[in-house]
């Protein structure tokens, strides 16, 4: 049965259309995800969904018991508040109650005084609401997403903030989810913890995200708000970017006849006094139409136009790193690293929010100084550095004063150009150059500091989480100029599909201060990290001889072993621990960082190799278990 329905939907913000006559219904189980450029209105969709925004027209009809729970993008920073009376929020008034009597519960066990006609009163508000199941729920939903329920919001990392708010949008066992930006500050384990929790939910779901590999697992259905209009695209993301460069195919050219017809009728009409001739009045008429129409269509957005100039050819060492060490509070960040960076390098920073990735970007830039070791950086360097708090920004500041300094002109790649005319590349119009920064939303604010970075010659880029709130245009945009871009590259991202496309190395946090250094994306180094783990579990080729003889002396089942089938039993576990011995060898050549530096043709010879060993073993195996059923 149908949860929601939207009909003729429409929504304008003076006169900028945000929905226009917009049409959905979302089924029970669906996980849909909303796209769309930055500022299309994709929040503001929400917020008519749940209730929060009235539309200008149109009809919106749920259904009566539906329950819809709003994760919205911005994580609040409140100072006091708990984990768990921000969950328990999630449940209205109630929710309140039970915030009230856990805290003084907590207050008696800590042996501080606490009315006893308060408690008591509590407790018959709670039992009026039956409001003891509900205090379950928050108690179960603060297990499931193992958040700490008496810790200060606070006092939380951005993550564990997101999971708060998650759970707050949970505990009222929701109908319908709505997750704006949901993977936002969270680092890799989170995001697949997520994933993984969001395949089992049991409501529909709506979601708004960046994240590429996040959308392909999770999505069954895409819808796209473009220019007021939402379009419906059934299936995963890879056939969503087929169909819809089919259908801006199909714009392109429609426009296309049509601006020609209307310049056609411009020149007839401009011919003079026959035009208004009676016998023409409904050609007349009929230009003023296409008029009408033209000054009414909405072009669209267009994409960011990205650039940067390489600069200078740096020295062949960038940075050189030393027995690096560094201790914050006691507790060790980094421990006995060394590495060297080349130029063109292109290195992916990995790791779990708090790890230590912008310690280590500060350390190799000189910003911060290793506890022990030293780090030497090379000669030539010409720096470009996205700060994920984007600190180069002066908020107070206008958009044109961040990027123009007090000029009108700037110097792009040897050319000078008019700040407005090199704003128009990054999207933000004439009307939008003398806003503050501060009014910007977080997309804007990031495709700002990429154009105030670009304007600069760098022949060593440091991007530190730049893919939070962009869209996704602009975030493969942005990928394909790193891709092409020549000088070296150090990138800080929880992006999977983004580290994919653009690194051939990684650095991963793996605990305790140490760092692991992988060959490829993040993909490759979660395989390699797993074959390393696989190398320290030797296969107990005692217990596989003892089962054996074990299996031998079972009494009789059903057929009795011939001569020939006792041999070849007898003979299994020996050939098993040849074979996986053999497979421990390969894992671990395999492993190592020179590997895939060899030809293309020995990298797929040897993981053939591999790979049919494996079925070699399971074969082995599933021969051994068959004859085991045999009588001796």
């Amino acid at each position: 049965m149908t949860l929601l329905t939207l009909s003729n939907v429409s929504l304008a913000y003076g006169h900028h259309p945000l929905l226009k006559h917009v049409d959905f219904q979302i089924e029970p189980g669906e996980r849909v995800c909303l796209i769309g450029r930055n500022g299309t209105g994709k929040s503001t969709l929400f917020r008519v969904i749940n209730k929060d925004a009235q539309a200008d027209d149109g009809e919106i009809w749920r259904q009566d018991t539906l329950r819809i729970s709003h994760l919205e993008q911005e994580v609040p920073t409140d100072a006091s508040s708990t984990v768990y009376e921000i969950v328990a929020l999630g449940l209205g008034k109630l929710g309140q109650i039970l915030s009230d009597y856990h805290n003084a519960i907590h207050h008696i066990e800590g042996d501080e005084e606490v009315s006893l006609d308060k408690l008591s009163d509590l407790q018959h508000q709670i039992e009026v609401l039956d409001g003891w199941n509900s205090n379950q729920k928050i108690d179960s939903v603060l297990s499931r997403l193992t958040l700490p329920a008496d810790k200060r919001l606070a006092d939380c990392s951005g993550g564990v903030r997101r999971r708060v708010m998650l759970g707050q949008a949970l505990v009222s066992e929701p109908d319908l989810l709505l997750l704006d930006e949901p993977t936002n500050h969270m680092d890799l384990s989170a995001i697949t913890w997520l994933e993984e929790f969001l395949l089992t939910f049991k409501g529909a779901l709506i979601f708004i995200t960046h994240d590429r590999t996040f959308l392909r697992h999770l999505a069954t259905r895409i819808i796209e708000l473009d220019r007021g209009t939402l379009t419906s695209y059934p299936g995963n993301y890879d056939f969503y970017l087929q169909k819809k460069e089919e259908l801006l195919e199909i714009e392109t050219r429609a426009n296309a006849k049509f601006d020609k017809k209307l310049a056609e009728e411009e020149t007839w009409i401009r011919k003079g006094i026959k035009a208004r001739r009676t016998r023409n009045e409904g050609r007349v008429r009929a230009l003023q139409t296409l008029r009408k129409e033209r000054s009414q269509r909405i072009e669209s957005q267009g994409k960011v136009n990205l650039g940067v100039e390489s600069g200078d050819i740096s020295g062949k060492r960038v940075a050189d790193l030393q027995h690096v060490s560094f201790n914050y509070n006691n507790h060790c960040i980094i421990r006995d690293f060394s590495t060297r960076i080349i130029r063109g390098d292109r290195i992916g920073i990995i790791g779990p929010n708090g790890s230590g990735k912008s310690t280590l970007l500060k350390i190799i830039l000189g910003n911060l100084q290793p506890d022990n070791g030293k780090v030497i950086m090379g000669t030539k360097l010409q720096l470009a550095y996205f700060d994920q708090q984007r600190g180069q920004l002066d908020l107070e500041k206008t958009v044109r004063e961040n990027i123009g300094e007090g000029r009108d002109f700037i110097d792009i790649k040897g050319h000078s150009r008019h700040v407005i005319s090199y704003l128009r590349d990054f999207l933000f119009p004439p009307e939008r150059i003398d806003s503050p920064v501060k009014t910007l939303s977080g997309g804007e604010r990031n495709r700002l500091l990429l154009a105030k970075i670009f304007t600069r010659p760098a022949n060593m880029m440091v991007f530190d989480e730049p893919t939070n709130d962009l869209d996704v245009d602009t975030l493969e945009l942005l990928e394909d100029l790193l891709v092409d871009y020549d000088g070296t590259l150090l990138l800080v991202s929880h992006d999977r599909a983004f580290l994919d496309n653009v690194v051939t190395s990684t650095l991963v946090f793996e605990g305790d201060g140490h760092i692991g250094e992988y060959v490829g994306g993040y993909e490759d180094s979660v395989r390699q990290i797993k074959n390393k783990s696989a190398l320290n579990k030797k296969p107990d080729t005692t217990k596989i001889q003892a089962e054996s003889r074990d299996a031998i002396k079972k009494p009789a089942r059903k057929n009795k072993l011939t001569y020939k089938q006792k041999i070849e039993l007898e003979s299994l576990p020996g050939k098993i621990e040849t074979q996986e011995q053999e497979k421990a060898q390969l894992e671990q050549q395999i492993a190592q960082n020179e590997f895939y530096q060899q030809d293309k043709e020995t990298i797929t010879s040897t993981l053939k190799k591999l790979e049919d060993l494996k079925n070699s073993l399971q074969q082995a195996y599933d021969r051994w278990e068959h004859l085991d059923g045999y009588e001796v």
